[in-house]
């Protein structure tokens, strides 16, 4: 993958600045050139705010195991058959050693089973002990409620240090995942887009200085990406075979799992809770689905998991196990209160040889809905039994046909009514909402800056009569093929395969919003616009679509439909940084100047060590005529930077010479280089100044180099009763 790079400072011109704003946010480039484009999260570490609740919980009375450090590690996209000890190959022949011998001293469970085969609904599971249906994350993108509380806020309301690093762009902080961390790092440092990632490497690097200073007891998260597609392995790791690059990542990932637990080893004093666990798996294939996501078969909805902590539990292999069982069996083990109202139940009984009859396992995928509009798939999975509901059905005895290629529903129709009957159970409890729509704070600022979306979803309750995925498969292998071919530069040959699909399938979102955007980036806005309207119409919430809707709309200057796209999208995902910073850039070219400031605002408090989106905000004050405000601020920007890379110099000083503040604004105009935007128009001023105390020589200097940057300025200059002479 390309790293990637932080991008190149916005060019501003104070100069070129209207009462109304309007040129307050663009550069030379034009307007196209100022919209911040769809990235992950810039590079920093970000602080979740504590909890309001978590202050409750007091540190446990208890001794011992209460206060052992814990360690959580997943892997995305794992398959237990990629390990050597869930798949036999143990010792030389092992392609994962060092998981191998955290198994080997823990408890291990080779098929837990995920609720479902997603990254960010998986792992809400796993933190709050609630299934997907209730917590109401069933997809990458959506927002983690309020409630329930996650295993961090309890364990810091006990009194532990909470820190996470993650690798993956869908556990980014702006989805909520960070509540309860004092310190959640999401610094993605390869790829782009929604596939925004970092590697193993780093992320143990990462984890293991924070150690460094981490005071006991303590809790850290640490999350690795790379097995998740593409593959793309260190040579050295990569294996031979049709899933070579696949096992290779898998390789790669185990080796820095031991960097990570031996430096781990080497700095905690008290007793160390081990939790191991993947998200889902991959399905490589299998079923003729790819990756996961879109079938529950179980080569996506198995995963591994282990608990170790030689201290309180011996070795064993235990039999069932699910990841909606990670939280309570953690909080038992540390003798903390157990969480209200879950899901879950504790795993402790079977950590402790006991006798245990763990419910069975409800598993779930709304993607094929909401992706694409075709039916969404639940299942239940009890004593070898999985029943798959779906507008076909689908019955397996996993005892006698683990790859699940023998369908039974006609055959044992009474097994299949005590699965549904216990699906039905699940089901009874209150169903969240399918998508977040917004927390009330960002509605209210949204309608202080123009907002006027209703904000209601027309996805909420699924019809009848929608596709079987099975009855799709050919046509998501199709969009798969088209979003290879973009992956590799040819987007008039994804262009040709959105179309196939959209001509057989026209009201497939995905379809309509991939093709729409691909339209975009071949110069076609108005053909975009058409493709990915009616993709809103279908799915109001998806977030992506309305981004590059957003974008088509200010390819075409149409201003305030691109305005009300930003503010859909922030409904959406309210701390989605560059949404922010984009809505103000459409707004000041608007001349909503006092709008504009309160987007940038929002901007800087989701990440306040952003120098970029500080001096945005400090632009756009100048802009609406807070010139005391944009001062403050663009010093402050200065200050973040490492000396003589600030490159708005000049057009501090300029704000300093409109607030009078003759002595600031001639030290920033000393300072500022030609290659900044303002700088000719900063000599010139300089210039001005130096006259007037009397240096006629430096004054001389700074005109020559006035013109010298910017050559047009010469005949302006000359015709300067005061200047016109230092040219002569």
């Amino acid at each position: 993958m390309k790293a990637l790079s932080r991008p190149a400072w916005p060019r501003f011109h104070l100069a070129s600045l209207t009462v109304a704003g309007v040129l307050s946010i663009l550069g030379p480039e034009g307007v196209a050139s100022e919209i911040v484009e769809p990235r992950g999260p810039s590079a920093r570490v970000s602080k979740a705010p504590a909890s309001s609740s978590s202050s409750s919980e007091g540190p446990s009375s208890g001794a011992g195991p209460s206060k052992a450090n814990v360690l959580l590690i997943t892997i995305d996209t794992l398959r237990p058959d990629a390990l050597g000890w869930a798949s036999g190959r143990v010792g030389k022949a092992s392609p994962t050693p060092e998981i191998d011998v955290l198994a080997s001293e823990g408890v291990r469970f080779p098929a837990a089973v995920s609720p479902v085969p997603i990254t960010l609904p998986a792992h809400t599971t796993l933190m709050t002990g609630w299934l997907p249906r209730r917590h109401g994350v069933r997809d990458n993108g959506q927002l983690v409620a309020a409630e329930p509380r996650t295993l961090a806020e309890r364990l810091q309301g006990a009194g532990y240090a909470t820190a996470a690093f993650v690798s993956g762009f869908p556990l980014s902080s702006q989805f909520g995942l960070d509540r309860g961390f004092g310190h959640y790092d999401d610094t993605f440092l390869q790829g782009s887009g929604p596939l925004l990632e970092r590697s193993a490497k780093e992320t143990t690097a990462a984890a293991l200085a924070w150690l460094e200073t981490a005071k006991e007891p303590w809790m850290m998260w640490v999350h690795y990406f790379d097995p998740h597609d593409p593959y793309e392995p260190p040579e050295a790791f990569r294996r031979t075979g049709a899933r070579g690059a696949y096992d290779g990542e898998v390789a790669y990932t185990d080796s820095q799992l031991g960097d990570l637990r031996r430096g781990v080893a080497g700095k905690a004093t008290s007793p160390l809770l081990t939790v191991f666990a993947a998200d889902h798996g991959e399905s490589l294939g299998e079923h003729g689905e790819t990756t996961h996501g879109f079938f529950l078969y179980d080569s996506t909805i198995l995963v591994p998991l282990i608990f170790h902590a030689p201290e309180r539990l011996s070795p064993k292999e235990g039999t069932e196990a699910r990841l909606v069982d990670v939280a309570p069996t953690v909080l038992e083990l540390l003798d903390l209160a157990p969480l209200e109202d879950t899901d879950g139940v504790s795993l402790l009984p079977s950590l402790e040889g006991r006798p245990q009859e763990v419910p069975g396992a409800y598993v779930e995928t709304r993607r094929p809905w909401i992706s694409y509009g075709w039916s969404p798939l639940t299942a239940f999975r009890k004593d070898s039994w999985k029943l798959i509901v779906a507008p076909r059905p689908e019955l397996y005895d996993l005892t006698v046909d683990s790859g699940e290629g023998t369908n039974l529903i006609d055959e044992a129709r009474p097994r299949a009514r005590q699965l549904q009957a216990s699906m039905r159970q699940v089901e009874a409890k209150p169903e969240a909402s399918s998508q977040a729509s917004g927390d009330p704070e960002t509605v209210a600022r949204l309608r202080a800056l123009g907002y006027t979306g209703a904000g209601a979803s027309s996805r909420q309750a699924i019809p009848q009569g929608l596709a079987d995925p099975k009855d799709r498969l050919h046509l998501w292998n199709t969009l798969g093929e088209a979003e290879g071919k973009l992956a590799a530069g040819d987007a008039a040959a994804a262009s040709a395969l959105f179309d196939q699909v959209v001509k057989e399938d026209p009201n497939n979102p995905f379809a309509l919003a991939r093709s729409g955007s691909t339209l975009l980036e071949r110069g076609d806005a108005k053909g975009a616009i058409a493709r990915l309207e009616k993709a809103v119409s279908l799915d109001p919430d998806g977030p992506e679509i309305r981004l590059a809707l957003a974008h088509a709309f200010i390819q075409e200057k149409r201003l305030p439909e691109a305005e009300q796209q930003w503010m859909e999208l922030l409904r959406l995902q309210p701390r989605r940084e560059e949404a922010w910073v984009n809505l103000g850039n459409t707004l000041g070219m608007q001349g909503k100047g006092k709008e504009a400031v309160g987007a940038f605002q929002r901007a800087v408090e989701i990440d306040s060590e952003n120098p970029q989106y500080r001096a945005r905000l400090a632009f756009a004050e100048f802009s609406a005529g807070q010139y005391a405000e944009a001062a403050e601020h663009l010093e402050q920007t200065a200050s973040m930077v490492p000396d003589g890379t600030f490159p708005h110099a000049a057009s501090l000083g300029l704000i300093y010479l409109k607030l009078g503040n003759l002595a600031r604004a001639r030290n920033w105009f000393v300072l500022s280089r030609p290659s900044e935007s303002d700088f000719a128009l900063g000599r010139i001023e300089l210039a001005r100044l130096e006259l007037q105390g009397g240096n006629r020589a430096l004054a001389q200097r700074a005109v020559r180099e006035a013109v010298r940057a910017a050559p047009a300025l010469r005949q302006r200059v000359e015709a300067d009763r005061l200047l016109g002479p230092l040219l002569r």
